[in-house]
């Protein structure tokens, strides 16, 4: 596998999920640029994000071209909700997050909202169009667990995460140097499940 797909609604803290992968040596990090990342708080985005009105939208025919270096793509998109049953014929993990709707609409906009600089979304328009958003897409991934059960696995951290994609884990970064290192998701109100 060449590729780590990552989905999750706005507000579902999916990034912190990648994030927390990101700087494993298994992973190519060169779509990270100072155009690419926004940080407010604890929130933090780094690397493409693959979405309409976004640099690169996320067909299969733009995955490369933010990278340059070598090792897995994490390949970021809030839309691939919409097209799970299509992606698990890739042979690539899915690597999926959910929270709760209202919870995820109130994160989106304690981080930022429509002022968010990366990524851009403006392709929701307004707060209703959002909400609808987030609607579906966590109802779409929660059908596909559902259709799929035999083939998820539900980590309960960063470390679990890794071991699942079969990275190694991150050992010299922010997070590492900030006690932090494992990222335990039941602590963080968010349930990660990978499709595999």
């Amino acid at each position: 596998m060449t590729y780590i797909l990552f989905t999750g609604a706005p507000g579902s803290k999916w990034s912190s999920v990648a994030e927390n992968i990101y700087q494993s040596p298994d992973i190519d990090r060169s779509d990270s640029t100072s155009e690419r990342a926004y940080k407010k708080d604890v929130v933090k985005h780094q690397g493409a994000y693959f979405d309409p009105g976004m640099e690169f939208d996320n067909g299969r025919d733009n995955w490369d071209r933010p990278f340059s270096g070598t090792g897995r793509r994490i390949i970021k998109s809030h839309t691939f909700a919409y097209k799970l049953n299509e992606l698990k014929d890739t042979g690539n993990a899915i690597v999926m997050v959910y929270r709760n709707d209202f919870e995820c609409l109130e994160w989106w906009t304690q981080a930022g909202g429509f002022e968010i600089t990366y990524p851009n979304y403006q392709y929701y328009k307004d707060i209703e169009t959002m909400w609808h958003h987030i609607v579906e897409q966590n109802k779409k991934i929660m059908e596909f667990i559902k259709d799929n059960k035999n083939h998820i696995a539900t980590p309960a951290d960063n470390v679990d995460l890794c071991r699942l994609l079969d990275i190694d884990f991150p050992t010299n970064n922010e997070t590492a140097s900030s006690n932090h290192m494992i990222h335990n998701y039941a602590d963080k109100d968010i349930k990660v499940y990978v499709y595999k």
